[in-house]
């Protein structure tokens, strides 16, 4: 059979009808998987072992994981703003992230006073779709007092990071 210039044309506005209905319902699963945080199998693994060996670097770890940023995989926050969420002393926070970035679950990165970037394995912890792991970089959620004096240091050195 023979198409007609008017059937492919048709055809070919079938086709694109169907590409944008795909593409708006890839976007609306995008849209409600936004607060979504994604466990992979590492992770779970990750976090029975620190509930069994470390409980409050577990809590520590669990907060992060729910503040990480679903571009970047990865939270700036100040250790003083973790211990009051937490209900723990920053002597407690700095323990617990320096024993979890020993142990391989996280990287922490001195932005300001008491202030660090902390990002996660996205192997075992990821707040966006899988894709946009290759695209991850050090633009992040900051979770600092207003009033707090680093606040201007964290600003600086945060653009400091983006710009390299």
């Amino acid at each position: 059979m023979v198409a007609t210039d008017e059937q492919r044309d048709s055809r070919r506005l079938e086709l694109d009808a169907q590409d944008r209905d795909l593409a708006a319902q890839t976007e609306a699963a995008r849209r409600a998987d936004k607060d979504f945080t994604k466990v992979y199998q590492k992770g779970w693994n990750r976090m029975q072992a620190l509930m069994k060996d470390s409980p409050s670097a577990a809590r520590v770890f669990a907060f992060l994981a729910q503040h990480i940023d679903g571009q970047v995989g990865a939270v700036v926050v100040s250790q003083e703003v973790m211990a009051r969420e937490l209900g723990v002393s920053e002597i407690t926070i700095r323990r617990q992230t320096k024993y979890l970035e020993q142990h391989g679950a996280l990287v922490r990165v001195k932005v300001g006073t008491g202030v660090y970037a902390y990002a996660l394995d996205p192997e075992e912890i990821w707040k966006s779709w899988a894709d946009r792991k290759d695209q991850a970089a050090f633009t992040a959620r900051t979770l600092v007092r207003k009033s707090d004096k680093a606040n201007s240091e964290v600003r600086r050195r945060l653009k400091v990071m983006i710009g390299e």
